[in-house]
């Protein structure tokens, strides 16, 4: 089985997501069974953006719990849309979300780690369907309340269910066709690198817009995950970063 993360951008729209679930479908034939992590619809003033949720009262600074529940409200609404779009593509599924997804953290709100990941209702759900849908950057604290895991924390959450699922690898959906040896919008020099080791990873996320969030890329070394990033407009080869 094989771990797949869309982000904002691969959700912003129903055209965009069809295309998601063109890959969904090639994944479930390629693998047999697929979990898939989505991040929030949008990103910025998108109207179900984490930013845009983070914004509609004030008051959030006074309570970082209600904040990070308002919050993990985007990704939970993208899980919801692709849901139903899969099962209206003919591909049935399950959403786990909250405790059902197993992701426990600790920590402080906004800003958590993962601290354990209980695989097992995933596994029993991919027996009934072979796809499983994760809302991504949230876990639930020892107290059954939602803690949000920091900005790109989907990408934490995808290869968290990677290593504890032991998928063959964790495939990142981008609007760039690999990881690039430069930011491509600054410049026409970039190429597309076709394999590299997570060590050589590490220097190019230190931008303010990295391909993989670094603490995810970090947690993918120590637990010696294959991933595999690749553009979501396309069937072209994207950039293997191995262990």
């Amino acid at each position: 089985m094989i771990v797949q993360k869309f982000g904002g951008v691969a959700m912003k729209d129903k055209q965009t997501r069809k295309i998601c679930i063109g890959h969904i479908k090639s994944g479930l034939e390629n693998h047999q069974n697929v979990v898939v992590v989505v991040s929030a619809i949008g990103r910025g003033d998108d109207p179900y953006s984490t930013d845009r949720l983070l914004r509609l009262t004030d008051a959030f600074i006074y309570s970082k719990a209600a904040s990070d529940l308002a919050a993990s409200c985007g990704e939970l609404i993208a899980s919801a849309i692709l849901s139903a779009e899969l099962e209206e593509a003919g591909v049935p599924n399950r959403i786990l979300h909250g405790i059902q997804a197993g992701i426990w953290t600790s920590g402080d709100f906004g800003d958590g780690t993962i601290s354990d990941v209980d695989p097992t209702m995933i596994v029993d759900s991919l027996q009934e369907s072979g796809c499983v849908i994760i809302p991504g950057f949230q876990g639930i604290n020892e107290f059954g309340q939602v803690m949000t895991i920091g900005r790109g924390g989907s990408d934490l959450s995808a290869i968290a269910l990677g290593g504890a699922l032991r998928a063959s690898h964790v495939e990142f959906f981008k609007d760039v066709p690999g990881v690039m040896t430069s930011d491509p919008r600054f410049g026409a020099n970039a190429k597309k690198l076709d394999e590299m080791s997570i060590h050589q990873l590490l220097p190019l996320l230190e931008t303010n817009h990295p391909v993989i969030q670094k603490r995810a890329a970090i947690y993918a070394m120590q637990k010696a995950i294959p991933l595999y990033v690749r553009g979501i407009a396309s069937n072209e080869k994207g950039t293997w970063i191995l262990p």
